[in-house]
């Protein structure tokens, strides 16, 4: 064999090999990744119940009600033209409080969306670029 057939036959391995890299990062991202979801994306197509999403807009302001446990938390996510009841047990950001950006991982469970983790805003100036993407998408279409 020509040296020039060598690195031919050495070229196509490298491809095929990067190629079968490539498939097998996609397989295995595409079965941890979560979507994220706004409210108006929620209502016009809920996602399947148990599949794990996010899903991010505002904390509707006088939605949040405590538990007398102190750690179960309710209250609503909104984008301005629909809004989503949240449930969440467990601990809060300190920075989660109501007209305040927030994205929750979790699942729909009964029509109710269960969260596993919340993760707020960190400072005045900072909204999570999904939660700003579809609050600006939805601001557009009701003005």
């Amino acid at each position: 064999m020509k040296a020039k057939q060598q690195r031919l036959v050495l070229a196509l391995a490298a491809l095929g090999a990067l190629a079968g890299a490539g498939i097998l990062a996609t397989s295995a991202l595409g079965d941890t990744a979560t979507y994220f979801y706004a409210p108006s994306d929620v209502a016009k197509a809920p996602p399947e119940t148990g599949k794990t999403i996010r899903l991010g807009g505002l904390v509707k302001p006088g939605s949040v009600s405590r538990s007398a446990d102190g750690l179960t938390l309710a209250f609503t996510v909104t984008d301005r033209a629909f809004d989503t009841r949240v449930q969440y047990r467990g601990i809060v950001p300190d920075l989660f409080r109501e007209d305040q950006g927030v994205i929750a991982t979790g699942r729909f469970e009964s029509g109710t969306f269960r969260a596993e983790q919340i993760l707020a805003k960190h400072d005045e100036n900072y909204m999570p670029p999904e939660v700003a993407g579809a609050l600006h998408k939805v601001q557009g279409k009701v003005e």
